[in-house]
């Protein structure tokens, strides 16, 4: 018995020389009238999941299967190989007296990950492998690079990013995570059509970028003669349609932040809002609850999940906690018994805080939260009633102007959605507006830019309205216990290679 390596993958110019090899049988190949790119299509009837998973109903049947050899065993006149699809593996068991001399010997040249399609009988064989037997094999495209060996496999963490396509050949897990994404996505969106939301489509290129605290990347229109931002949110269209009648709405979609890289943040992101008319914060703490816990049953089958060892449940309702709560508890300072911004400035020097560009207690006491609570957060949470300086575009809480009705979601340590009961008072929007403005002029490019248009709408009139916005890739993440963003993305973002 002989066998064909797993690999060919071997580094420095031996590659290129396998990489000739290929191409010499390709030219082989056209010289003889056989050239697999002029072949145009394969009729599939069947795939490796649905044969093996049905064996009591395929057995016996032919079927005509197409996908990528992964591995191949001759055994003189007989050979055996494994077929990828898109479903799963299955093996192929050739014989030369089944197909032919011509075609058994044009077989022997094919090389681990080209394409071939293949009809023949479903069998089992001695030892006990769901098999096609070929009475045909046909090779539908050449591979002209070789695959990475099976047993070291492609863990180049870099790569596997760069040449996604390549990781989703030879690491089987990573498709199951892509698709877990899509039924993830398709859930949510199931599950809000439902409850009468309307998905719709706002800009992606703005004239102003707002909607939240993120530096946006710019370019130019050149027939305009004009300057854009890709959105770094969708809130400010989206409640534009709000004012304009319809009840609930959402969007799905891509957000750009020229911000910084790392295992939870890339520059071009999934995002999900809605805004729904009549409610508040309270009800989009019970919709967002509702709606992570429902996916995640779906999904997943129960709402208790492992992620990075730690057992999380899901399952509604959340733990409720004010923002002055929290840093009371883990940090051990109350913040309601603070009456200046120069005191909590003291506290924060003390407590080694950074206090660099705060101008008020309620920016301290969000910088108190990140540094002693966030993490801390492990089980599902909501933390509410965030400072009026870091909330431009939310509802005062009543009786506490200094606060708003606003949340986070958080879960191992990180945030998961942002909610709040919306800011409708046109003349209280527009002056917060313009001090986000004062704040850019000053420096911050995260601040928000005052729109004038959308000051415009509120005083046509916003209804009370709640708002609800949820990191899609971080939930992803999240059910499919994946440390990095990068392993939930098809295509990161990758810094250009250095030649």
């Amino acid at each position: 018995m002989s066998t064909k390596p797993d690999s060919e993958n071997i580094p420095g110019e031996d590659i290129n020389e396998l990489m000739q090899v290929r191409r010499d049988k390709l030219i082989e190949l056209q010289s003889a009238g056989k050239d697999p790119f002029e072949i145009y299509k394969y009729d599939v009837t069947g795939q490796s999941s649905e044969i093996k998973n049905d064996f009591e109903n395929t057995e016996g049947r032919v079927f005509s299967v197409a996908g990528r050899i992964m591995t191949i065993r001759e055994m003189g006149k007989a050979s055996f190989c494994d077929l990828q699809d898109a479903s799963g593996r299955i093996q192929i068991y050739i014989r030369k007296d089944m197909i032919g001399d011509d075609k058994y010997e044009d077989f022997r040249k094919f090389d681990i990950g080209d394409i071939i399609g293949v009809e023949g009988e479903v069998f089992r064989t001695r030892m006990g492998e769901i098999s096609v037997k070929a009475a045909s094999i046909e090779l539908l495209a050449k591979a002209l690079r070789p695959l990475p060996e099976k047993f070291h496999g492609l863990k180049d963490m870099e790569l596997r990013y760069r040449q996604r396509y390549l990781d989703l050949i030879v690491n089987p897990d990573v498709k199951d995570t892509f698709v877990k994404r899509s039924r993830i996505i398709s859930e949510i969106r199931k599950y809000l059509n439902e409850l009468g939301f309307l998905e719709v489509d706002t800009p992606i290129l703005n004239n102003i970028p707002g909607g939240a605290a993120a530096r946006p990347f710019k370019t130019h229109h050149n027939a305009l003669d004009m300057e854009l931002f890709l959105r770094i949110a969708p809130e400010l269209y989206l409640k534009r349609l709000i004012v304009g009648g319809f009840d609930k709405v959402f969007e799905m979609g891509r957000m750009f932040r020229n911000e910084g890289i790392s295992y939870k943040h890339n520059p071009e992101f999934t995002m999900m809002e809605l805004y729904q008319s009549y409610t508040d914060y309270k009800g989009m703490m019970e919709l967002s609850e509702n709606i992570l816990s429902h996916v995640t049953s779906v999904v997943v089958g129960d709402t208790r999940i492992t992620c990075e060892g730690t057992e999380i449940d899901l399952k509604a309702p959340f733990r409720r906690i004010s923002m002055t709560e929290a840093v009371k508890e883990y940090a051990g300072v109350d913040f309601d018994s603070i009456g200046s911004f120069e005191e909590a400035l003291e506290i924060a020097r003390q407590k080694g805080v950074k206090t660099q560009g705060l101008e008020s207690k309620g920016e301290i006491m969000n910088e108190f939260f990140d540094a002693f609570a966030e993490a801390k957060l492990i089980q599902p949470t909501f933390v509410y009633d965030y400072p009026i300086e870091i909330s431009p575009l939310t509802k005062k809480k009543k009786g506490r102007p200094d606060l708003t009705e606003r949340f986070e979601i958080f879960i191992m340590g990180r945030e998961f959605g942002n909610a709040y009961s919306e800011l409708n008072d046109p003349i209280d929007q527009r002056e917060r507006l313009l001090k986000q403005a004062e704040k850019r002029e000053k420096g911050n490019e995260e601040a928000n830019l005052m729109d004038e248009d959308f000051v415009t709408a509120l005083e046509y009139g916003l209804p009370p309205a709640g708002g609800l916005g949820i990191g899609i890739d971080r939930f992803i993440m999240l059910l499919t216990d994946s440390h990095s963003i990068r392993d939930v993305l098809l295509f990161p973002t990758m810094k250009n290679r250095q030649e």
